[in-house]
């Protein structure tokens, strides 16, 4: 192989000797000044330098710390390869077919390369690849003329990489314990069980984004609140990684706390809104805040800028609760109101995040809308109708985004198990008689209700203490509401004053302040809140035996 012949048809030699023969024109031709004089001088005395033509192609590639290769003909028959690709794959015969003599180039995949370059005549490239050696080569592919004809053959020039590719594993490896850590603590931070309300059916579902995407602060929540009343909770923290779970984090744990002082939804939106404002200024976040209660048969909601809750009712019909929606949390300067929507026996609510219909090529009303139809034809269990409404969504294990599903079932119980949920309410009216006659209302149902004697009687004694509770501190209208599940029993007393009693220790000589602290004492659980519209309802709960 005449290795001078082929290196004077690499591309563009030809083209930089006819520039420099061009350019060397006589001195009397130049213009004045066109070379210093003191330059002139020096390359008068000064050797010639020698000219990149007739410098020998062979010492300077044997030279060059990257690994050379020349092969020709459409079998890559091997020309020559450098002293370094020598060092680094062992000696290479000459004239031998590259499939033969460079393994490691077929075992890099290079070969239907080398036949790309050849075809098109244009250069290719194949970065960061780990050779047999265990090191990694960016691999360049250019072709070579020969006598005219392209199709000769190929140089192949293999940079030594292995510094850059080990330090972009590094990289890739600490993004992915990273994200690992927030999918964690993200994990750690949603129910790891959810609660599961008398009257409600409740299933969710968590999906972090996939290995390219940050994991978001999608989170979700069922706070059980006493009385038969359920909160449900959803929403979405603005950013990406371990800041954003750890703020979904704060932001979980204060619902749990504000949820505890029973308040309507705006209202504890409205300090989530103060919290979060608190915790990062530059942070913002989505929530919806809802509480279900069964004997009002609706959804009482506040939202602070997040995406619709969806109701499907016991006809299959699909509407949005979309009204009154507020900006996101962290803003600040706005009050937020609450709204409602039907939720009747045979109905499910869904509350999700923005993973699960939005989309880069589509408009969010339209992935909206898409799950509406999704949720009208989904039926079953609330896990189920989970699982069918992310598989509809086209949600996979690479999707770009967090998905947090909530989804919440009223069934419509008849037969057996409707018996097992019961209501019976009075009206009481004032005077000395509104005492034996929820005395003597209680006892009526609670033994119509067939409970055992010792749980009739606890429940007569907490009538009689809420209803006089009532009856002293208190303003009408008055109610007495007597509720059983299939597994407590619930007693309310509403009157129109909002004053929230309180559990206090009664001095022996008083003749008032036992009735709660007996409650308390007797009940399973008890609690209070305001009613909307103004008033209060005090409640307490009774465990049944199961069995």
């Amino acid at each position: 192989m005449n290795f001078t012949r082929w290196s004077a048809r690499l591309p563009g030699t030809q083209r930089r000797a006819a520039a420099r023969t061009e350019s060397a024109v006589s001195p009397d031709r130049r213009g004045d000044g066109s070379v210093p004089a003191a330059r002139a001088e020096r390359s008068a005395d000064a050797p010639p330098a020698p000219a990149v033509d007739v410098l020998p192609a062979r010492d300077v590639l044997d030279r060059v710390p990257a690994l050379v290769a020349l092969v020709h003909g459409p079998d890559h028959r091997i020309g020559y390869v450098n002293d370094a690709y020598t060092t680094a794959f062992g000696t290479r015969p000459t004239g031998v077919p590259a499939r033969d003599a460079l393994p490691e180039l077929a075992e890099l995949g290079l070969l239907p390369l080398l036949d790309q370059v050849l075809r098109s005549g244009r250069p290719r490239t194949l970065k960061s690849r780990k050779a047999v050696d265990g090191r990694s080569y960016t691999f360049t592919c250019t072709p070579v003329a020969e006598d005219g004809d392209r199709d000769a053959g190929v140089l192949v020039f293999a940079t030594d990489v292995t510094d850059h590719a080990e330090a972009a594993e590094r990289l890739r490896a600490a993004e992915r314990r990273q994200r690992e850590t927030a999918v964690t603590l993200q994990r750690s931070l949603l129910p790891q069980e959810l609660e599961q309300p008398d009257d409600l059916r409740i299933a969710a579902t968590y999906q972090p984004g996939g290995t390219e995407a940050a994991v978001g602060g999608d989170w979700y929540d069922v706070i059980t609140l006493g009385g038969g009343r359920t909160a449900l909770v959803i929403g979405d923290v603005m950013g990406r990684g371990v800041r954003a779970a750890a703020v979904m984090g704060q932001l979980r744990t204060a619902v749990r706390a504000y949820a505890r002082l029973d308040l309507p939804p705006h209202e504890v939106l409205q300090l989530l809104d103060g919290l979060a404002a608190e915790i990062d200024a530059n942070q913002i976040a989505t929530c919806v805040y809802a509480i279900h209660d069964p004997n009002e048969g609706r959804l009482v909601y506040a939202s602070a800028g997040h995406l619709p809750i969806l109701v499907r009712d016991e006809n299959g019909v699909v509407s949005r609760a979309d009204e009154p929606t507020g900006p996101p949390l962290g803003t600040g300067g706005w009050i937020h109101s609450s709204g409602c929507v039907a939720l009747h026996p045979g109905a499910t609510a869904v509350l999700y995040t923005d993973g699960l219909v939005e989309r880069r090529d589509a408009d969010l009303d339209d992935g909206i809308a898409a799950l509406e139809g999704a949720l009208a034809g989904a039926t079953g269990t609330p896990q189920v109708v989970c699982d069918r409404l992310v598989r509809s969504a086209g949600v996979t294990a690479d999707h770009d985004d967090d998905v947090a599903v909530l989804v919440l079932q009223h069934p419509a119980r008849t037969g057996p198990d409707g018996d097992l949920f019961r209501n019976a309410a009075l009206e009481l009216l004032g005077g000395v008689e509104a005492a034996p006659r929820a005395r003597a209302f209680a006892s009526g149902v609670l033994t119509s209700w067939r409970f055992p004697a010792e749980l009739h009687d606890l429940g007569v004694l907490a009538t009689s203490e809420l209803v006089a509770n009532s009856l002293q501190h208190g303003i009408p209208p008055m109610r007495l509401r007597l509720r059983r599940t299939d597994r407590r029993l619930i007693i309310e007393v509403t009157d129109g004053d909002d004053h929230l009693p309180r559990r206090r220790r009664a001095e022996p000589g008083d003749e008032s302040g036992r009735g709660i602290a007996i409650v308390a004492t007797i009940a399973s659980s008890w609690g209070c809140r305001r009613t909307p519209g103004g008033g209060k309802a005090v409640w307490c709960e009774f465990v049944l035996p199961q069995g």
